[in-house]
């Protein structure tokens, strides 16, 4: 029978703990530094240094050292509550930034071998730790003792060694390392009133708000509550405003310091050493407790992508209150009402600065893109003094697409210039209406413009025309002709006839054409006939045309062409008679690359001519098409009479 003193029940922890809480919990070198600096400050320490090679990793600080009796009850107790015990602040007075009692443990997260020398007072010891003696103790179910090891620490304070690095968690270069740690103290380089100094060196270099790449980066800034930074730490910020910091008024308390900052572009954000800065890093008690809490805000505006920051909101961690950080201290647990809070008022703040941030981003970007291309600012000074700012704000717009080729941001802007002065002159084209109070003074400028702008946008559809027509005058190689053709040409049928420009479809009516097409060809089989794509048809001013595009390489007889022509003529007028349509004008086009056979006789062209007049036929050649086209088109360029102020000005654009 049991003893009925005996509790039935009993909760026990072993050492494997540790791989959760520490030899597994950490991924990365900044990360598992971080909290041995922490553990500096918390030891009244006014200066940590790091020195890393490729062999070690060392950890010094002038703090307050431990005695033999600390280091067991506090340093090698996992899950020790130093405010619990110690309270809320430090000998210094400063407020504690651990709590949880197993940041230590992380340094097994980039170390094998970990040795300890600390002195307090009269007090020195030095101990070391190695993982596989650990793992040997978990296997056994034993306690693990660290081995005593000669003294060889500072004459103040506290020296970690970690040896035999894990390769992967400590690859990182130093200078990433330098500029990852600024980005998660805010307490670096803090001095109090009293003369309370921490600094914090890696390799024998203070780390300070310089070593921060997201400040540099800066465009424009917001901060909470008062201006925070000085201007020394973001050179290249050109406006900066002030946010309320008030989180939650139900909770007084509930404030936060720091700033937002929106970048130049997005690539501003992209560093290979610091990583990525795009995101919003949150603090509490002067270290990072959430890398990124901006993808946590279901905020997917473009200027999230600009986006960076700090937000230091000490009402996370404070006194008394519940531990809402995650055992690495990376994240925060998500449905506690502080963190609700935080990410509601930091959603509306973004939503706040939106319009604000793209009426900045325009308007610096429209000066950015004068500046590199001065026929933009002629452009502007020739608008009326009312309309230049919307103009201004259009080519910034064009400015801050993020684009590789230039050349493509030279035809945006020529297009938005287009565009803006067709809007300007329709808005102006009220005045027409104004009757007998409308006088020659206005009127005639306002004419003027109108064909101006006319000319301009002619040019500028010949232009692409004629790029249009280049593709096919540079092909070499038969069957890429008829690639290209087939491509481009019914989508251009202004290359067969410039009077072909507004012609209409109708899908319905090729659709018949092309389900009859076995008809027309009984050589072709079911499934060869439903996937014609050779064949159109348009309607343009009372004439309904049949286009087929032959093969480039294929050479014709012209008995092939009056076998096919009167068989289409006779499907489509059918479909048109169908439609209430009597009497339709039909014609027949044939685009081919190779001349008839009948073309070699002497009176062959003539012949031709004659035979496909007879169902209101004719051919076309490649060739042909392509010099008639860029004569036609060529002619409209070198001819027009003047070149007026807009053409000129997207000329110095091409």
């Amino acid at each position: 029978m049991s003893d009925p003193m005996t509790p039935p029940y009993v909760l026990t922890l072993d050492l494997r703990v540790l791989d959760h809480l520490g030899i597994n919990l950490y991924s990365n070198a900044a990360a598992v530094l971080s909290e041995a600096v922490a553990n500096a400050w918390d030891a009244d320490a006014q200066l940590v240094k790091l020195d890393i090679n490729n062999m070690q990793i060392t950890i010094e600080d002038d703090g307050i050292g431990m005695t033999g009796k600390q280091i067991n009850d506090r340093f090698l107790k996992a899950g020790y509550d130093k405010r619990t015990e110690e309270g809320e602040t430090s000998a210094a007075g400063r407020t504690f930034m651990g709590r949880k009692g197993i940041g230590k443990l992380a340094l097994f997260s980039i170390a094998e071998t970990i040795e300890v020398h600390t002195r307090s007072g009269a007090e020195r010891h030095a101990f070391e730790m190695k993982t596989t003696g650990i793992r040997a103790a978990i296997a056994a179910e034993k306690s693990y003792y660290p081995k005593p090891v000669a003294f060889n620490g500072p004459a103040k304070g506290t020296l970690i060694v970690l040896r035999d690095l894990k390769k992967k968690r400590t690859a990182t270069s130093v200078t990433a390392l330098r500029k990852r740690i600024a980005r998660r103290f805010s307490i670096i380089g803090f001095t109090s009133p009293k003369g309370d100094h921490f600094g914090v060196e890696i390799n024998g270099k203070s780390v300070g708000a310089e070593d921060r790449e997201d400040l540099r980066a800066l465009e424009f800034l917001w901060e909470f509550g008062g201006q925070c930074l000085p201007v020394s730490n973001c050179p290249n910020v050109s406006k900066r405003f002030v946010l309320p910091d008030q989180v939650d008024p139900a909770h007084p308390s509930w404030k936060v310091k720091g700033w937002l900052g929106a970048a130049e572009g997005p690539k501003k954000l992209k560093h290979d050493e610091a990583g990525s800065l795009n995101g919003i890093v949150v603090l509490a008690r002067g270290r990072l407790i959430q890398e990124n809490i901006l993808d946590k805000l279901g905020y997917n505006r473009i200027l999230v992508s600009y986006l960076t920051g700090q937000v230091e909101a000490d009402f996370l961690d404070l006194q008394g209150g519940d531990d809402i950080a995650t055992s690495d201290r990376q994240r925060l647990i998500e449905d506690d009402e502080r963190y609700v809070a935080l990410t509601e008022f930091l959603r509306k703040t973004l939503v706040s600065i939106q319009d604000k941030w793209t009426d900045l981003r325009n308007e610096a970007r429209g000066k950015q893109a004068i500046s590199e291309i001065p026929a933009l600012g002629e452009w502007l000074d020739d608008l009326p003094t009312s309309q230049r700012k919307n103009a201004e704000r259009l080519l910034g717009l064009i400015r801050g697409i993020e684009l590789e080729d230039e050349e493509e941001r030279k035809q945006l802007y020529r297009s938005g210039m287009l565009a803006f002065e067709r809007l300007r002159l329709r808005e102006e084209g009220h005045l027409l209406a104004q009757g007998p109070q409308l006088t020659a003074a206005v009127l005639l400028p306002l004419l003027s413009d109108l064909a101006t702008l006319e000319g301009s946008l002619y040019r500028e559809i010949v232009r692409v025309r004629l790029d249009v027509i280049k593709e096919f005058e540079n092909l070499v190689d038969g069957n890429e002709k008829e690639k290209v053709l087939q491509k481009h040409l019914f989508a251009n049928l202004w290359l067969l006839d410039p009077g072909w420009e507004r012609a209409a479809g109708s899908e319905r009516i090729e659709q018949i054409l092309k389900k009859d097409y076995k008809e027309f060809d009984p050589k072709l089989s079911d499934e060869e006939s439903k996937g014609r794509v050779d064949i159109r048809y348009r309607t343009n001013a009372g004439e309904h045309i049949i286009v087929e595009l032959k093969r480039a390489k294929r050479r014709l007889h012209l008995s092939e062409l009056v076998e096919q022509g009167p068989k289409y003529r006779t499907a489509l007028h059918k479909c048109l008679v169908a439609q209430g349509e009597q009497n339709p004008h039909i014609s027949i086009v044939f685009v081919v690359g190779e001349f008839l056979y009948e073309d070699d006789d002497y009176d062959g062209p003539a012949m031709i001519d004659n035979a496909l007049k007879a169902f209101n036929g004719r051919v076309m050649h490649y060739e042909t098409l392509i010099s008639k086209a860029q004569a036609a088109y060529s002619d409209f360029l070198t001819g027009s009479a003047k070149a007026d102020r807009i053409d000129n000005i997207l000329k110095k654009l091409a």
